[in-house]
C-alpha cells in the first residue's frame, strides 16, 4: 500500500517546510533554490533538502531548466491530496506576510521570467535593504 500521504505530513510538520510549501501554494510560480534561500533567509544545503523533502512526498514538482531546478506544486487529483493542499492554503496568511513580500520582490528580479541571479546578491541585498 503506498502511504506517500504521510510523507507529505511528516514533511509538513517542520515549519520550514510548510513555509515553503505555503509559499509555493501562494506565489503559484516555479521557484529555485537560489530564490527559495533569499525569500526564506536559510543556507543552500537547508533550502535544497527541504524543497526535495517536498518533492519526495509528492507535494512538488521539480523541473531542471539549465543551471537551475525549479520547484512548483505538484498537480494534485485525488481527494486527500486536495483537502491537504487546500488545509495549506487556507493558513492564516499573517503567518507568513514577510515571506510572501520577499518573495514577490525576489521573483521581480527575473529575466523573461526566469531566474539569473544567485543566491545573496548585491542587487538582492540592495533591493531588501533599501
Amino acid at each position: 500500500m503506498e502511504l506517500q500521504y504521510l510523507d507529505a505530513l511528516k514533511a509538513l510538520a517542520e515549519p520550514h517546510r510548510l513555509r515553503l510549501c505555503w509559499l509555493l501554494i501562494h506565489v503559484d510560480q516555479k521557484v529555485t533554490v537560489a530564490e527559495a534561500m533569499d525569500v526564506i533567509g536559510e543556507t543552500q544545503y537547508n533550502v535544497s533538502r527541504n524543497l526535495k523533502m517536498l518533492f519526495k512526498a509528492g507535494l512538488l514538482d521539480q523541473e531542471k531548466n539549465g543551471k537551475w531546478v525549479y520547484y512548483t506544486l505538484a498537480e494534485q487529483t485525488e481527494k486527500h491530496w486536495l483537502l491537504l493542499v487546500d488545509s495549506i492554503r487556507q493558513l492564516p496568511k499573517n503567518q507568513f506576510e514577510s515571506v510572501a513580500g520577499r518573495c514577490k520582490l525576489r521573483l521581480g528580479m527575473r529575466v523573461n521570467g526566469e531566474c539569473v541571479i544567485g543566491p545573496n546578491s548585491d542587487d538582492w541585498i540592495k533591493l531588501v535593504e533599501g
